[in-house]
């Protein structure tokens, strides 16, 4: 039983969401960011990432980065910017990116139902970074970015939000990177009634991505409990937390990219032969990238290798061990290069696979990084076994496109 309910959205005036509608925050350096507002004042990267409106010298977790974000957020709403729906409403958020479409209903899911566990998590948290977000949501007083949500496809759910979007949107745009965002706001009430009983027929969602901004959200509705001594604490708005969900099968996974600074103190023909004894090895990959699982691409001076793993080496039962981010880190990037904690270990770079393959042929012949490694992309289906199993994926398994823009809507938390 998933409890999916409507709610009061803080978004853009019509004229102003294509300036508004930002990428998330922490897909971006300070620097990035802002480049990337360089003359909108609108882009809600000022509440979202508000360091970039600060001092360069200012600390990360120095409070006037929170207090900035506060600022910023209330201006918009002063200069009637962002408005506020008057009455609860779910919406309708589509996307396209190329060939890919993805539609997602925004609403309000249960912290409670993330405690408990009925919203399932592949992903750790680290503590930084929630405490990030735990501070910027409470400075703020509001959810500014959705948590990124998949259930299991439901016929009677697609038919509802096929029927909304043949509706005028109330927000249809093209972002700078060419994706098309579309909404459709939903007043009536029956079409609302109609969703909430229906997602109490999904027994579980599933964060796909969203992980530390679902597990601040929660610190935060557990803080305010503690000091709320209202009978009414339990349908406060700080126990929700704002999502787009989204069936299982519409979303896209792309392959989530290492690169290895060293080959840990060994030479080129010695590390080929000692990975030999986990991997088949054959030169001249020219495809680069894996067309199937349990394949891979290496990047070594200036050639491609394609690796697949042998069949002894590692399980093929387990949702864990099966996992071809699992496969590379025991079998090469731990007891061959020496990479024991990937969270940590500052010899290691992810690169999201929208960078392409050129991205990982240009840090290795930059002379940074020694070795580089794509994989095939993992699956919606290994992604809710793992979390079905109460496990968690090796960090950075998975990069979703497209990503959710932030500033399209806003959760306030009274």
């Amino acid at each position: 039983m998933a409890v999916v309910l409507p709610f009061k959205a803080v978004r853009p005036n019509r004229l102003y969401v294509a300036k508004i509608a930002s990428l998330p925050y922490d897909v971006m350096t300070r620097e990035e960011g802002k480049s990337a507002v360089a003359g909108n004042p609108l882009s809600f990267l000022h509440v979202e990432k508000s360091e970039i409106d600060v001092p360069d010298k200012t600390k990360s977790d120095d409070s006037i980065i929170y207090e900035k974000a506060k600022q910023n957020f209330i201006k918009l709403k002063k200069d009637n910017v962002l408005i506020k729906d008057i009455k609860p409403c779910f919406y309708v958020y589509r996307q396209r990116m190329g060939n890919q479409e993805q539609t997602g209903l925004v609403g309000l899911v249960s912290a409670a139902e993330y405690e408990a566990g009925k919203i399932r998590k592949h992903e750790l948290t680290r503590k930084d970074k929630e405490e990030d977000r735990i501070r910027h949501i409470d400075t703020v007083n509001a959810q500014t970015g959705p948590v990124f949500i998949a259930y299991r496809s439901h016929e009677t759910l697609n038919r509802i939000i096929e029927d909304i979007k043949n509706d005028t949107p109330e927000y249809d745009f093209i972002a700078e990177d060419s994706v098309s965002h579309a909404v459709w706001v939903v007043q009536d009430e029956k079409k609302i009634d109609e969703i909430k009983k229906l997602f109490l027929s999904v027994s579980v969602l599933y964060i796909a991505d969203g992980h530390h901004r679902a597990a601040a959200a929660t610190e935060v509705a557990r803080s305010r409990r503690k000091k709320d001594s209202s009978s009414e604490q339990e349908y406060r708005e700080y126990n929700f937390i704002m999502a787009v969900l989204f069936p299982s099968n519409q979303l896209k996974i792309m392959d989530y990219n290492r690169a290895v600074k060293d080959l840990n103190k060994l030479d080129t023909d010695k590390y080929l032969n000692i990975i030999g004894d986990k991997f088949i090895i054959e030169r001249d990959f020219r495809e680069k990238s894996p067309r199937k699982m349990h394949e891979y691409g290496m990047y070594l001076e200036k050639s491609w290798y394609k690796l697949t793993p042998r069949k002894d080496s590692f399980d093929e039962d387990d949702p864990i061990d099966s996992l071809d981010a699992s496969i590379l880190q025991n079998n090469l990037l731990g007891p061959v290069l020496g990479i024991i904690d990937p969270r940590t270990d500052d010899r290691i770079k992810f690169i999201g696979g929208i960078r392409g393959m050129g991205e990982l042929e240009k840090l290795v012949r930059s002379g940074e990084y020694a070795v580089a490694f794509s994989l095939y992309p993992a699956s919606m289906e290994q992604i809710m076994k793992v979390a079905d199993a109460g496990k968690i994926m090796p960090p950075k398994s998975t990069w979703f496109e497209p990503k959710l823009r932030s500033g399209i809507f806003v959760h306030e938390l009274d």
